[in-house]
């Protein structure tokens, strides 16, 4: 049986590898502005819920494994004013998020989707959310344009990550922190755990 990772994210693809899982990574395409326009007020963790059903579909739909599961995640960050933002995308928005965010504290979600294929057939879908809370510290002005100017925080959920340059203006985290790393690894298991799956069987690194 393969593991299918459907997402372009190095971070996830180095936490299941972290973690004994060497998947097939397969991009599932997704026009994400256009998944979230179609739904009518979502509450947040249904949005990112939705992203990640909506990546591990369209993965399903292309994928030649005959035995699979297919993995889809979505990652947003849940403000303290209640805005939910991806990822920044300019070095404007990621300048605002900094502004925002700085010395304060604000909710990552992380929306997980499963499908399990057999004989080349969907079988079984599963998916499910989680929030962790990540605690931002006040860097200074010329460190938050020095981090900008990499390029990291641009093409990442809330502009930050924890692993990378940005770990450096991190304090803490409350909860999952591989959920902030992009693919929560309780909340995988839990998931495959429902399709009868056992995620040790999945290894494919020896402990």
């Amino acid at each position: 049986m393969r593991f299918v990772l459907a997402s372009a994210s190095p971070s996830r693809l180095s936490v299941l590898r972290s973690a004994g899982i060497e998947p097939l990574v397969q991009v599932s395409g997704v026009d994400e502005d256009a998944v979230a326009a179609s739904l009518t007020d979502p509450a947040p963790a249904e949005l990112v819920t939705a992203l990640a059903r909506a990546k591990a579909e369209a993965v399903a739909a292309e994928c030649a494994e005959p035995d699979a599961v297919i993995v889809g995640c979505d990652s947003m960050l849940l403000l303290a004013d209640g805005e939910i933002v991806g990822k920044p995308g300019t070095p404007e928005v990621a300048a605002k998020r900094w502004a925002q965010n700085s010395g304060s504290s604000a909710e990552l979600l992380t929306g997980h989707a499963i499908i399990r294929v057999r004989d080349g057939k969907i079988t079984d879908r599963t998916s499910g959310h989680l929030g962790t809370t990540v605690h931002f510290g006040t860097p200074t002005e010329d460190e938050i344009n020095a981090y900008i100017a990499t390029g990291e925080p641009l093409n990442v959920a809330g502009g930050f990550t924890l692993e990378g340059f940005g770990g450096w203006f991190i304090e803490g985290v409350d909860g999952d922190p591989s959920s902030v790393l992009g693919i929560s690894l309780p909340l995988t298991r839990k998931l495959l755990a429902d399709l009868g799956l056992t995620i040790t069987h999945l290894w494919t690194t020896p402990a």
